[in-house]
């Protein structure tokens, strides 16, 4: 048999079978729907409220090449006379959602606040594909803030009082508190320690008193259209 003609037909096999196979479907470069913050505005719990804390998520988006979309910060705010309460759930769109990686982190609001999210320290990660440090690392940025509870609604009532950081325009120490998650799920409570939005309290609303407990002002970003 001729070695040349065996290999030539050899390699006219392969070319058939990587042409008849089905092409890898790599996600569009914008597909990107989701992200933690890079870096927060380090003004603590003053993140110009939601308006403030939209732009930023924007902003970021924007820069990451995602900006044809409106995006919208994971936050709640308290009511009050004047002030409806405000739920982060309720302000994301439906999804589903994707990371910078094409990862997606939730197909549905109702899944992305169930146990099947995907939200992890892998996952978790910025709009420029970044992933974060998480405990055990130095510094420890996983606290994200949320003023949230589980499913993602404000805290009602007397429970609101320190949960927002005066619906985030606080930045003052201990003029308040702010409720954050954790992106990495891990923390000390073995518990609310795994959640990604309602782990614990921050010890106060100034950037100092964020990074005491593990944060630096971080929150999610998502994509509502």
């Amino acid at each position: 048999m001729n070695p040349a003609r065996t290999l030539s037909a050899a390699l006219m096999i392969c070319v058939y079978f990587a042409s008849s196979a089905p092409a890898q479907q790599a996600p569009p470069a914008n597909s990107m729907s989701f992200f933690v913050t890079s870096a927060g505005p380090g003004k603590g719990g003053n993140l110009g409220g939601l308006l403030g804390a939209d732009r930023h998520c924007q902003m970021l988006a924007t820069a990451a090449g995602a900006g044809a979309k409106t995006w919208h910060a994971y936050l709640s705010e308290n009511g009050s006379a004047g002030h409806p309460t405000i739920n982060a759930r309720e302000r994301i769109g439906t999804g589903p959602w994707y990371n910078a990686k094409g990862v997606m982190i939730a197909s549905s609001v109702a899944d992305l606040h169930s146990n099947n999210n995907k939200i992890s320290k892998q996952t978790a990660i910025t709009e420029k594909g970044d992933m974060l440090p998480g405990r055990g690392d130095t510094p420890n940025k996983h606290d994200i803030l949320t003023g949230s509870q589980a499913d993602g609604s404000a805290y009602p009532g007397s429970d609101s009082a320190n949960t927002t950081c005066g619906n985030w325009v606080r930045y003052f120490p201990m003029s308040g508190k702010a409720r954050v998650g954790h992106f990495d799920r891990d923390g000390n409570d073995p518990v609310t320690g795994k959640s990604w939005n309602s782990a614990h309290d921050t010890m106060g609303c100034s950037q100092d008193e964020f990074k005491s407990t593990g944060g630096d002002g971080l929150f999610y970003c998502f994509a509502v259209n």
